[in-house]
């Protein structure tokens, strides 16, 4: 019997040295994120900056899939190429966020639940048709005074399982994301226990939904000290304990885990991906990529800001923080990689700050 599509796409989505590129903001995710840099918050300006993004030069040398969102996967260029067509047409695999968010959950304070199964069978395959070859699911864990619960990591793992086992059933790749959250001021020790125990209970799910692991990707947060802890522990330190984590939880047969950035910055998200596959790549049993949305796009967003005549440079700085990630992934990622970065992302500034002077 012929092994199901969605395996051999969860190969290519990590394969190569390249990683995930998350583009699939709720509009009032992206909205606050226009908001900052002082964009119109319309859908024809989201409309545009992901038209910005999907239109990059190179993009996919570096970027293997793109995860969208409901608006965007329907959205189209501005010569009415859909989206999705148009990742396609440059070797990068559209996938979608399935999930409706987390919500608040009952009788635990502090604790959210994701929703979205109630009719997930039938948006599958309408993305599916849309040109989507995998999906994205995202349950959050929050540390704290007694949380996570019992109740909530096993809710959240059930989910993760019925999501998964939909996506395949549909052809789709199910991307699963448990996120343990780095806000706090939890230590890189707790971080992990917690980590661990999230990641036992998802791969619980997974066997109990009869999920194949050799067709899915892992998304999961890095093992990180929290983000107002007085100790940070280094790039080396941080890679030993995730790297750790999992090799103790993850089943083998998973073809590749896409690390979130989860509010780390682009450079020490990049630094610490490289770490791990500098330190343990040779010993491994899957790829580490990286499945990063901020940590990609901020740079380009911030020069943006909404006008035309800036989305060369934008896209410039997109693509070469794109770089900077599959630098990564290959151990390859250094100071030298970094300044270049800094150096085109300052030309393309400069660039622009005399353009607007001259006008």
């Amino acid at each position: 019997m012929n092994a199901p599509e969605f395996i051999d796409t969860a190969g290519k989505i990590v394969a190569d040295g390249k990683g995930l590129l998350a583009i699939d903001e709720s509009t009032s995710t992206c909205n606050k994120r226009f908001a900052k840099w002082g964009i119109p918050q319309t859908a024809e300006t989201r409309r545009k900056y992901r038209e910005l993004i999907v239109s990059t030069p190179g993009l996919g040398e570096s970027i293997s899939g793109a995860i969208l969102y409901d608006e965007t996967i329907r959205q189209q260029k501005n010569d009415g190429t859909p989206f999705a067509k148009a990742l396609i047409g440059v070797g990068i695999i559209p996938g979608i966020k399935v999930d409706t968010g987390a919500k608040e959950m009952a009788a635990c304070p502090g604790e959210k639940i994701t929703e979205g199964l109630d009719g997930l069978r039938a948006r599958l395959a309408e993305y599916f048709q849309m040109g989507a070859r995998f999906a994205k699911w995202r349950a959050v864990f929050a540390i704290g005074d007694g949380i996570p619960s019992q109740g909530c990591i096993e809710a959240n793992a059930h989910a993760l399982g019925r999501y998964a086992a939909l996506c395949q059933e549909a052809g789709l790749v199910p991307v699963i994301e448990p996120e343990v959250l780095m806000d706090g001021a939890h230590t890189l020790r707790t971080c992990g226990e917690v980590t661990e125990e999230v990641l036992r209970a998802v791969f619980i799910q997974m066997h109990l939904q009869r999920v194949k692991l050799e067709g899915l990707i892992l998304k999961p947060n890095m093992v990180l000290p929290g983000s107002t802890c007085p100790k940070q522990e280094t790039v080396d330190e941080v890679a030993d304990a995730t790297v750790r984590c999992l090799l103790r939880t993850v089943p083998a047969a998973v073809p590749g885990v896409a690390f979130l950035s989860g509010g780390q910055t682009g450079e020490l998200a990049s630094a610490r991906l490289n770490g791990m596959n500098l330190r343990f790549k040779s010993r491994l049993p899957r790829a580490l990529a990286f499945s990063f949305g901020r940590a990609i796009q901020e740079p380009a967003l911030e020069i943006w800001h909404g006008d035309p005549r800036n989305v060369q440079a934008a896209q410039q700085a997109l693509c070469h923080r794109a770089r900077c990630n599959r630098a990564a992934r290959r151990g390859e990622y250094n100071a030298t990689v970094e300044g270049d970065h800094r150096k085109h992302t300052a030309h393309a500034i400069s660039d622009l700050e005399l353009a607007g002077s001259a006008r």
